[in-house]
């Protein structure tokens, strides 16, 4: 029962989160991302399904092309004429190597298709762990001018507007890495019942840049917690 990710569970923990953000900071650019991130996570549902189920329809029509093949090759060897003067050392060489040429690029079709289903399931994998690892990357970007020292410091022309006390400061940034960790939760169910080695290293590298990304904000919360209780309000 605790031994795998809950697709299901993991969406209502995303609508928990973007209700949280709503009523904290109505309005803002980072609820229209976490409710992005409901979005995707909603998608993220039937795409891990289908990656997980086994695709029959691609596997028949795979095991009839082989049979094809394996039957093409049967006629042509079973209707293949032997001289009836024996074989040259050239001829046979020659007959060798045609043989070899044959086996390999027979070998090469049966291998391709074999693993048509993979690649498929592969291909919407990485796509879909893509578009988590570009949205990381937007959270970062809300984060990114959020930075404690600047309520000490005296603010330029240029410089971003700041809106949020200390402690509005801190939920934010918070709400920032709860969803980092939950974009690497979804991440994790690509490859949960699909055990690919390429789409696992690419789920490890979007948790690897979340698990970054939430060391440097949780950097900033620390230094926000240490200033005094005055400060923040």
């Amino acid at each position: 029962m605790y031994r795998s990710l809950d697709s299901e569970k993991i969406v209502n923990t995303i609508g928990t989160l973007s209700q949280r953000i709503d009523e904290r900071f109505p309005n803002s650019g980072l609820g229209n991302v976490c409710r992005e991130l409901l979005t995707i996570a909603g998608e993220s549902q039937e795409r891990s399904a289908w990656i997980a189920k086994t695709q029959w329809p691609l596997r028949i029509i795979t095991w009839i092309l082989l049979i094809i093949m394996a039957g093409g090759l049967a006629v042509i060897l079973t209707h293949a004429a032997w001289p009836s003067g024996g074989f040259e050392v050239v001829g046979l060489v020659q007959g060798l190597e045609a043989a070899l040429n044959i086996t390999i690029l027979l070998g090469a079709a049966a291998l391709f298709l074999a693993t048509v289903e993979v690649r498929i399931k592969r291909k919407r994998a990485l796509k879909a762990i893509h578009e988590l690892r570009a949205l990381a990357h937007v959270i970062d970007m809300h984060q990114l001018t959020k930075d404690p020292e600047r309520l000490r410091a005296r603010e330029t022309a240029s410089s971003p507007k700041r809106t949020l006390n200390g402690t509005q400061l801190i939920r934010y940034l918070d709400y920032c890495s709860e969803m980092l960790s939950l974009i690497g939760k979804i991440a994790a169910l690509y490859v949960q019942k699909f055990d690919d080695p390429v789409a696992l290293a690419a789920v490890n590298e979007v948790e690897e840049l979340t698990t970054g990304l939430s060391r440097k904000i949780w950097q900033k919360i620390m230094i926000l917690n240490a200033f005094p209780v005055e400060e923040l309000v």
